[in-house]
């Protein structure tokens, strides 16, 4: 109880979104490597539109309480729904670029809004 009153809201939330997780069967975003097929879930904490080589692109990033994880749609400018504070379960192959974890055009899942 105490360990509670003396965390911060940050922590707080982090902790509930590593046991959602778990409880959902997904993947940590910490434990994910390189080129591996992955499902993952949390919530997202920015959406940009982000044009890559001339096309647009719809990046959003995705916190699981471990890690940050990349989320890009191709040739998207948006999708209902896509916004931050959105949960959602996304699932698809992890790629590196410049040190951080991204997927690209992933199958996904949105939460009910009850749930948040």
């Amino acid at each position: 109880m105490f360990d509670r009153l003396a965390s911060s809201r940050q922590d707080l939330e982090s902790a509930e979104l590593r046991e959602d997780a778990q409880v959902s069967g997904c993947t940590r975003i910490a434990e994910c490597t390189d080129r591996q097929i992955v499902r993952v879930t949390g919530t997202l904490r920015t959406v940009t539109l982000r044009p890559r080589a001339g096309v647009p692109a719809l990046e959003a990033e995705l916190f699981d309480g471990t890690a940050p994880l990349d989320i890009v749609w191709l040739g998207r400018r948006s999708i209902v729904g896509i916004e931050p504070g959105r949960r959602l379960i996304a699932s698809g192959r992890i790629s590196m670029s410049h040190g951080r974890r991204v997927l690209f055009n992933p199958k996904y899942e949105l939460r009910p809004l009850g749930q948040e």
